[in-house]
């Protein structure tokens, strides 16, 4: 942690059950999460840094739409849920556990041990068969990021790819499939992750879910104007359904055209403060998209996440407060979709 940092702000850090909503493992190999090695995000970075949780995302890029595609992408999905499945285990001094409720990351956090939560990104990986989101449940996943970059079955990306043939819009938002994936979702108890789709996926999500959605790694267009970013009336449905906006480190949806370096952890809080100004504490979050892109000067590894929570204090924020920015909205949500699973 930053020695610059008050011995208050890192009490404060350390006591609060911080908990990061998107972070990306290296496929198919990588270093070893037990070592402190190359990656923004490690266990030992996880705990040096006091973050004690970490969503962990199986990403599959999108492809063309053929059934070989589809049938590698389902298979990617498992094999990188099953390598998140075995950071839970004790090793190299740090402790680690797969949790599948919001009770049991609470209960991670209590008994001194990482959390490591599951998810998916990317719906590609389900190609059309619904079925397979039971089997990501089965393995853990907590939450589906219904596009990437491109197009897919169930809903039109915030980014179309030319290369793969997308035109700006194919379905209008929400694809029948899409829609459908979002009832198994929520019968699932799994949220619906809005980062990467368009503004009308998002809207039309939004209103259709049963629980509230989430963008686990987006920023503020009003701030910065780029496609991943919300704009405010997407920011007023995201209140209105009770979802929840997780502010990410991706240097370019900070400041317009921005590299890493030139952005600061003060960037960052700026639009965390115009997301609980516009649509109040409660649905706001953070997250990194550590291993995918996301990193800036101040915040350039998980080790460094303390230097959040002492701009969050500098700016005036109180410990319940800065405790639901860092994992304790995000749980709330959490709650809610297992509360209504079917």
């Amino acid at each position: 942690m930053n020695d610059a940092i008050s011995t208050d702000s890192i009490a404060l850090h350390r006591g609060l059950l911080t908990l990061d909503t998107h972070i990306d493992i290296p496929w198919p190999t990588g270093p070893d999460p037990f070592l402190d090695g190359p990656r923004r995000v490690d266990l030992p970075k996880m705990q040096r840094g006091g973050l004690a949780a970490g969503c962990f995302a199986a990403y599959v890029p999108q492809a063309a739409r053929t059934p070989e595609n589809e049938a590698a992408a389902f298979e990617r999905a498992i094999g990188m849920l099953h390598a998140i499945r075995s950071m839970g285990r004790d090793e190299n001094g740090v402790s680690a556990r797969v949790t599948a409720t919001a009770d049991e990351i609470a209960a991670a956090k209590r008994d001194g041990v990482l959390a490591i939560v599951p998810a998916v990104e990317n719906g590609f990986a389900i190609g059309g068969d619904l079925a397979r989101l039971a089997r990501f449940r089965a393995l853990g996943a907590r939450y589906l990021t219904m596009t990437h970059n491109g197009h897919n079955a169930l809903a039109d990306s915030c980014n179309p790819r030319k290369d793969l043939g997308d035109e700006l819009t194919e379905h209008g938002g929400l694809s029948p499939l899409g829609r459908a994936a979002i009832v198994e979702l929520n019968r699932l108890g799994m949220l619906v992750d809005v980062a990467h789709v368009s503004r009308d996926s998002m809207l039309q999500a939004a209103a259709l879910s049963l629980t509230p959605v989430v963008s686990t790694h987006s920023c503020i267009r009003a701030l910065c104007d780029n496609s991943r970013n919300m704009d405010d009336a997407q920011l007023d449905a995201l209140r209105d359904v009770g979802g929840v906006i997780q502010i990410t480190a991706v240097a370019a949806f900070l400041k317009q055209d921005a590299k890493p370096e030139a952005v600061t952890v003060a960037d960052f809080v700026d639009h965390v403060d115009y997301a609980v100004r516009r649509i109040g504490i409660e649905h706001v979050g953070i997250s990194s998209d550590f291993d995918g892109g996301g990193w800036f000067a101040g915040w350039q590894n998980a080790s460094e996440s303390a230097n959040l929570t002492a701009e969050l204090v500098r700016r005036g924020y109180d410990r319940q407060e800065i405790a639901a920015l860092w994992g304790g909205n995000f749980l709330r949500v959490l709650r809610i979709a297992e509360e209504r699973a079917g």
